[in-house]
């Protein structure tokens, strides 16, 4: 069956633009478009779409408002776009706070020339929130941070028994789709004298990781900041890899520092999950936590090999509580993964086991 999708967005150009992309996907129905926040919530209402691709600036009523509202009376999926703005980046964040379910930047050129980037992404985007989406969009609905309801996950994170964290020199932690309301989840549980060092590596555009790393840090009772090259790994400063650039970490005397770089062209994430936790494999060889969270692709794979490699533990989140169940899922088939959790499990392990 497929995914039936209401676009909204005050540009009459882009609304045709991503219909035209959509339409080419033969799992994809556009049912309907919508100009404003206020047409999208009695839209949504009368069409009753998987998804919704919703803009964030729109007259009349804006996006973050819409999303609220749609939340509250019909709970349904999401998908923000955004510019690309460090403004763009702090409304998307609301929006995702709202209860929204993942964002694209929004690529005005990618979309006008149905580059593989703009089109491809946006399908397989929008397939995967359509088809998992709508649990999420529910549990969002009621509390606006995702966490695991069920029964099943529930129950295993009640049984879920305290570890000692002092056995890790570091903990890097690797995410893409999803990542931001799982991250947000996992570190507003961690509590102020949380022990040991944590690296961030999230898929995303660089003035979002500038924002991100800003509203986390008004979340978390530990430190949350965008890396700088030369910072320091301390123990409960939670450091996010900028966008845009490559996040490595190096030995100088007692300390870890990060050491950023610009991403080679054969690079296609920046950050790269892989080379944070194949630095981390050189530093804290034995001793680092390396944790897979909801995102597409493979990324994190082959770093986790390295790191397992050296002794170091793998966690993997479970495909129940993930968006898209694509990294996690790679790290587990790969037979890297110690343990294989859901998100609340993760957050009330780290918290716990300090």
């Amino acid at each position: 069956m497929a995914v039936k999708v209401l676009i909204v967005d005050d540009s009459g150009f882009f609304r045709r633009r991503i219909r035209t992309v959509l339409e080419q996907d033969p799992d994809i129905e556009v049912v309907g478009e919508a100009a404003n926040g206020k047409e999208a919530i009695e839209r949504t209402a009368e069409l009753k779409p998987d998804v919704v691709s919703m803009d964030v600036q729109m007259p009349v009523m804006d996006g973050i408002t819409a999303v609220r509202e749609i939340m509250k009376n019909t709970p349904t999926p999401c998908l923000m776009f955004s510019t690309l703005t460090f403004e763009g980046a702090q409304a998307t964040l609301d929006a995702l706070e709202a209860g929204a379910i993942d964002f694209l930047p929004k690529k005005f050129e990618d979309i006008n020339k149905n580059t593989e980037e703009g089109g491809k992404v946006l399908q397989e985007r929008i397939k995967v929130i359509g088809k998992r989406g709508l649990r999420l969009a529910h549990t969002r609905s009621k509390d606006h941070v995702v966490s695991d309801k069920d029964q099943a996950t529930a129950h295993s994170t009640k049984q879920a028994a305290s570890i000692s964290l002092k056995k890790f020199n570091l903990i890097v932690v690797g995410t893409s789709t999803g990542g931001p309301v799982a991250l947000q989840k996992i570190l507003t549980s961690l509590p102020l004298n949380f022990p040991c060092p944590i690296l961030l590596v999230q898929h995303m555009p660089p003035k979002f990781t500038t924002a991100f790393a800003e509203r986390m840090n008004a979340l978390s009772k530990i430190e949350v900041k965008e890396a700088v090259d030369g910072d320091i790994l301390k123990p409960g400063v939670a450091l996010l890899a900028p966008g845009g650039r490559q996040t490595g970490i190096k030995k100088s005397g007692a300390n870890m520092v990060v050491e950023l770089y610009d991403a080679g062209p054969e690079q296609i994430y920046k950050p790269c999950v892989d080379l944070s936790f194949e630095h981390a494999a050189k530093v804290a060889p034995g001793k680092t936590l390396g944790i897979i969270l909801t995102g597409m692709g493979r990324d994190g794979c082959k770093g986790a090999r390295t790191l397992k490699n050296t002794g170091a533990e793998i966690w993997a989140q479970d495909e129940e509580s993930c968006l898209i169940y694509g990294m996690p899922a790679a790290v587990a088939k790969a037979g890297l993964s110690d343990k294989i959790l859901g998100l609340d499990a993760i957050a009330n392990d780290l918290a716990s086991g300090s």
